[in-house]
């Protein structure tokens, strides 16, 4: 219920024949954060031959991630996540670990992936990485207990979707609310009049109208996810901008409330 894998039923589904688990390391509709040691741990125990994915997506330089601790196979990022160019990103692979290219020409990327590089992007995700400041997570945890405390303090309905706030497993930067009985859509737009940019779900998912079904495993009733809004955090955000986040979204709330769709 609170997004995070469920290590007895993924134990159940473990035996000799499985050759690959493929885990987010950060789900980025929840926030919440997967117990990769724990993966890793039954991976080695049940079906110690198969090769462990993880999307880093979300966790990338926000969430700590030790690849060889884990004996991860291949990891994968996006460079827009940190700041870098749209359109770049990276896979981390073992070096032991040996992949099948699925397109051919020429030979670029040591045969793995044809094509031109992506010469200013790659060297903006450089940059991105070199920069991100070291206290990142720790600055957007506090302005993720900011915004969900004076969230909560004045909209005493909110439901949290994610891990509670104290929990291991609750990222620094993305935060998922629903705020019944007003549709996350009418809050989006609300906020976006004011300069304000927050997400119904997932962007890779942001043209799909139905209700997202990782609420809907989590437990979430269909009204709650109808209504639920994602807001995503980044490194430098500062108090007075969390405030006046707060300020609207509890003015548009108070203010469309009344209008329920029949």
């Amino acid at each position: 219920k609170d997004g995070v894998v469920d290590l007895e039923r993924l134990r159940d589904q473990l035996a000799d024949d499985v050759q690959m688990l493929i885990v987010m390391q950060v789900n980025n509709e929840s926030g919440a954060i997967q117990p990769l040691d724990e993966i890793c741990s039954l991976r080695n125990q049940y079906c110690p031959d198969a090769a462990v994915h993880v999307d880093g997506v979300q966790g990338f330089l926000r969430v700590p991630v030790h690849f060889d601790h884990l004996h991860i196979q291949s990891y994968a990022l996006s460079g827009h996540k940190v700041h870098a160019l749209k359109g770049i990103g990276a896979l981390i692979v073992q070096k032991t670990h040996k992949l099948s290219p699925i397109g051919y020409g020429g030979g670029q990327e040591e045969g793995y992936r044809s094509g031109t590089e992506n010469t200013p992007g790659i060297f903006s995700l450089g940059k991105a990485v070199e920069t991100y400041p070291g206290d990142a997570a720790e600055d957007m945890m506090a302005r993720k207990r900011q915004l969900y405390n004076g969230l909560k303090a004045q909209i005493p309905t909110l439901r949290l979707n994610g891990p509670e706030m104290d929990s291991q497993w609750c990222s620094p930067h993305i935060l998922n609310v629903s705020l019944v009985p007003v549709r996350s859509q009418t809050m989006l737009f609300a906020l976006e009049g004011d300069g304000i940019f927050v997400s119904a779900g997932s962007a890779c998912a942001s043209h799909k109208q139905r209700v997202s079904q990782v609420l809907v495993s989590m437990g979430v009733s269909h009204q709650e996810a109808d209504c639920a809004l994602r807001f995503s955090l980044c490194p430098g955000i500062r108090e007075e901008e969390i405030e006046r986040v707060i300020e609207r979204t509890v003015y548009h709330y108070q203010m469309l409330k009344p209008f329920v769709r029949r």
